[in-house]
């Protein structure tokens, strides 16, 4: 995922953190005591992660455009299962993310390792870490997601 422009935007930042159930008015309210002294409204820990929406990768959908999407039937044919699972997400705040930011990310690939597994038999790790920069051109956060990929389906038998 490489994304050109990712605005922090004041109205996308509360609606995060209402949906995370986050009540903290540093996310909200810029007259707030946690604001003022990170400088301004900052973003939640997670927040990076709705950067997917900026990219053109399908995440989200398109008019015209066929889109797997999460509903019961998607509307872009069938998809190959690839038996691919999220296993971690980290990040690392390099300063805190603040209202008024436009980011860039960029995609890097990480470590890979394997190990087995009784039930899903040879299981492959690997790490794809997402740099943000800010319009500066400073790193703001690195978002680490590790997955995993089975080597066969798990099943509840083993």
């Amino acid at each position: 995922m490489a994304i050109e422009r990712f605005p922090v935007e004041a109205g996308h930042v509360m609606l995060f953190a209402r949906a995370v159930g986050d009540p903290n008015p540093v996310y909200f309210d810029p007259s707030s005591d946690g604001a003022r002294s990170m400088g301004g409204l900052i973003a939640p820990p997670t927040f990076t992660m709705a950067g997917q929406q900026f990219d053109g990768d399908g995440v989200r959908p398109r008019p015209g455009v066929a889109w797997f999407g999460s509903g019961r039937d998607s509307s872009g044919g069938e998809r190959a299962t690839t038996g691919a699972l999220h296993a971690e997400q980290h990040f690392k705040y390099h300063r805190p993310l603040r209202v008024g930011d436009v980011l860039t990310a960029t995609l890097r690939d990480g470590d890979t390792w394997s190990k087995e597994s009784n039930r899903g038999g040879k299981l492959v790790f690997s790490e794809h870490i997402t740099d943000y920069f800010d319009e500066g051109g400073e790193l703001v956060v690195t978002a680490r997601m590790i997955r995993v990929i089975t080597e066969r389906p798990v099943t509840p038998e083993g």
